[in-house]
């Protein structure tokens, strides 16, 4: 991009919208205080869940902080003020925690929800910009967040309030995913059906063809006539056992290739002559996306999945490790 375009108003006025959510993430970390740990210690000692509720921008902040929170690890649910005084009010346990998001403190639906929530007995956690407000005194604890601007039409659309808030979601995930030993393995076990879930704990066996018709076998003296049908008709790949059925080697439609090119009566050879004596293979147990990985490394799309003693017991292919999305 040209210097001109560089000066573009769009881009000057998109810098300055950022610049301020910056400012504010800056400022954001100075109001952290004594506050931020007694509400981790609350939010750690619950033995229900997190109720998140807020109304407009908080609201829809407060929505995303649940979801955070309940893939990694810390049960939440969000509650919409207005509905839970027609009902849904009957959700809360006593066992619960509460995060009320306001900027204001001030929201018309909390001057009723938040006293009846500290009737039950429930701990209440305030996002607020105002530490004196309404909300905030009837809160547990005050987690204060920068409120003196927002970025657009003069401090009325909230962009820099809604970005700190997000970002203090995060922050208390995260703090509670430390504090709870939440790991990799536990987050892939909440995403079964996501990229990352399935790299984590789908295994080579999940993923391979063990059915005889499917492995390609032949024994190390076998003819070629019987390895190169072998391999034809099982995706282009066989491999060689010997006598005990330990893998002793591979024959692939490349290994045929390059036969050819070199041999005349390629027919006059055995199994054991042509094969190649170091196959690469898999371990059933072995993560997917590892093996994955080793067939990109060799630049090959089969490999023989081999058990403890060495003998074969099955195939995992690439196209299957693409079909369930692991690559």
């Amino acid at each position: 991009m040209n210097a001109t375009n560089q000066k573009h108003p769009y881009l000057q006025w998109a810098r300055e919208v950022i610049r301020q959510e910056m400012e504010g993430l800056k400022d954001l970390l100075d109001h952290l205080s004594e506050s931020w740990i007694r509400a981790v210690e609350i939010l750690t000692s619950c033995r229900g869940r997190v109720i998140v509720t807020g109304v407009g921008k908080s609201g829809i902040v407060g929505k995303k902080i649940s979801a955070t929170l309940t893939s990694t690890g810390t049960p939440s649910i969000f509650l919409h003020p207005t509905e839970s005084l027609h009902g849904d009010l009957g959700i809360l346990s006593p066992e619960d925690a509460v995060i009320a998001i306001s900027k204001s403190g001030e929201s018309d639906e909390f001057q009723l929800l938040i006293p009846l929530i500290k009737r039950l007995g429930i701990p209440v956690i305030a996002i607020t910009a105002h530490p004196r407000s309404e909300l905030a005194r009837h809160a547990d604890v005050v987690l204060t967040i920068p409120g003196d601007r927002e970025a657009i039409l003069g401090n009325l659309v909230p962009t820099v309030s809604t970005t700190v808030t997000m970002a203090l979601g995060d922050a208390l995930a995260y703090v509670l995913m430390r504090q709870k030993g939440f790991s990799v393995e536990n987050f892939a076990a909440l995403h079964p059906g996501g990229a990352i879930g399935k790299k984590i704990w789908l295994r080579v066996r999940d993923l391979m063809l063990t059915d005889p018709e499917h492995v390609p076998l032949v024994p190390e003296n076998a003819p070629m006539s019987q390895v190169i049908l072998e391999m034809t008709s099982k995706r282009g790949i066989t491999g060689v056992v010997n006598q005990e059925g330990t893998l002793v080697g591979v024959f692939t439609d490349g290994d045929l290739r390059r036969l050819l090119e070199r041999e005349h009566n390629v027919f006059s050879f055995l199994a054991r002559d042509v094969m190649n004596p170091n196959p690469k293979t898999a371990d059933p147990d072995e993560l997917a996306v590892r093996a994955a990985q080793r067939m990109a490394d060799y630049g090959i799309t089969a490999l023989l999945v081999v058990n403890g003693n060495g003998k074969p017991v099955g195939i995992l292919h690439l196209h299957d490790l693409m079909r369930m999305r692991v690559i």
